[in-house]
């Protein structure tokens, strides 16, 4: 790959900002940009495009959830892609399919349009966003790993609170004309952040964090790139299927929030007030990643995922208490609310940079991107199987809160599996 051989010359002088930062903001806006259209910003698009067809509840949701199985399979998969392309062109594939799909979806008349369309969404975006991020960022950072990831992840973060503009766009100029716009901002933003991205930073002269390693006792630089593990050793530890499925399981209460609005309204709330609420915490999952970016270079990462994951508890059982509508004096339901206030978003926000920074703190540099791909397929089958456990609970009692006590159990048990977590002494 020449775009990986390119060397910068010998007597350049050393910049005054790593080039790093530079990826970590481009890629940042793009990341902002795909949550706040969709991973965070699609339910009004979803509900205009019933309204306008008429389809069911059930086959427009089935196509959202081969959506999040067919990132599952693919996710493993962008790891080996990206080194054998470069994630220049991996990028630019990935935007390009991503945007003609939000356009083929604004120009669509039938049911199979939309599955046709929603799988091109899926395999654009599982290589054009967030996976080869990761992966690209990971690899030019070691020291400030957790704060870049951190800064990159805080992107996703924000795009919930533009969601209002979504609905307001959508409004103003219809669901079509929006999807059609946003298909075109995707190659706006897109196609100039690829030319930005760049493979192992070695490949350029330069080194993690701008910063040339210390020689060994032999005065070798050792190829940080080697660092780590195979993939297969990887899947045969502990640590692998521990730290899998404890995300897995934050993977699943996040995924729960496709339900909260209704659910919320079921408990006795208002729509408005519901709204506002979940709006609220939006801005705690903000508060916990840039909060994270500071301090997550400087701690323990195990004990801070820890924590992360037990706020996360409080606040999925905050919703249980909600349903309980004060039927236990001492847990009223606007106790509920102030715990999914401050900690739901609060754990989970915080919890992904860790979780993708101690895949690279576990198994190293060397096949980072492939294990990011692999924990992103366990999370995305929690993630498929969170809204099903939701509905059929739902279906089977006629509620929606044992779903939660569920969730919550879940959650309690993915703390142990973190803190039981041993230093991968190769990686």
């Amino acid at each position: 790959m020449m775009e990986d051989m390119e060397l910068l010359p010998s007597n350049s002088k050393k910049p005054n900002i790593f080039y790093g930062w530079w990826i970590v903001l481009s890629a940042g806006i793009v990341q902002w940009y795909s949550s706040a259209v969709f991973w965070r910003g699609f339910p009004p698009f979803f509900d205009a495009i019933l309204s306008t067809f008429g389809w069911s509840s059930a086959a427009t949701g089935a196509a959202l959830s081969i959506q999040r199985s067919e990132s599952g399979l693919i996710s493993p998969f962008v790891g080996t892609v990206i080194k054998k392309f470069g994630p220049k062109r991996v990028m630019a594939f990935g935007i390009l399919l991503t945007g003609g799909s939000f356009i083929w979806m604004s120009r669509m008349q039938s049911l199979w349009e939309f599955y046709c369309a929603i799988t091109i969404l899926t395999l654009g975006m599982s290589f054009g966003t967030f996976i080869i991020f990761v992966a690209v960022v990971g690899n030019w950072f070691n020291k400030n790993r957790g704060k870049a990831i951190s800064i990159l992840m805080s992107g996703a973060g924000l795009g919930g609170i533009t969601v209002p503009l979504i609905v307001l766009g959508i409004d103003e100029f219809g669901w079509r004309s929006m999807l059609f716009a946003v298909g075109i901002g995707f190659w706006v933003l897109g196609f100039p952040t690829s030319l930005v991205l760049r493979g192992d930073p070695e490949n350029y002269g330069q080194h993690p964090d701008g910063i040339k390693p210390e020689p060994n006792n032999n005065d070798d630089i050792v190829d940080a790139r080697e660092k780590g593990v195979s993939v297969s050793h990887a899947l045969k530890t502990g640590n692998f299927w521990k730290l899998a499925l404890a995300t897995g399981l934050s993977q699943a209460v996040f995924t729960s929030n496709l339900f909260h609005l209704t659910s919320f309204k079921e408990f006795g709330l208002t729509t408005t007030i519901a709204a506002t609420i979940i709006g609220l915490s939006w801005w705690g999952d903000i508060a916990g990643r840039i909060t994270v970016g500071f301090i997550t270079d400087k701690f323990d990462r195990k004990i801070l995922l820890t924590i992360s994951f037990t706020l996360l508890t409080l606040g999925i059982s905050g919703v249980a208490i909600m349903g309980m509508d004060g039927t236990i004096d001492f847990l009223p339901q606007s106790l509920g609310i102030v715990m999914f206030i401050l900690f739901f978003g609060l754990g989970f926000g915080s919890s992904v940079p860790l979780r993708l920074t101690l895949a690279a703190d576990y198994f190293g540099r060397k096949n980072y991107g492939s294990m990011i791909g692999i924990l992103n397929t366990v999370g995305a089958v929690f993630g498929t199987l969170s809204p099903l456990l939701v509905g059929l609970t739902k279906d089977i009692t006629g509620e929606y809160i044992y779903a939660y006590y569920i969730l919550s159990i879940g959650m309690i048990l993915a703390i142990p599996l973190v803190l039981s977590l041993k230093k991968n002494i190769n990686s």
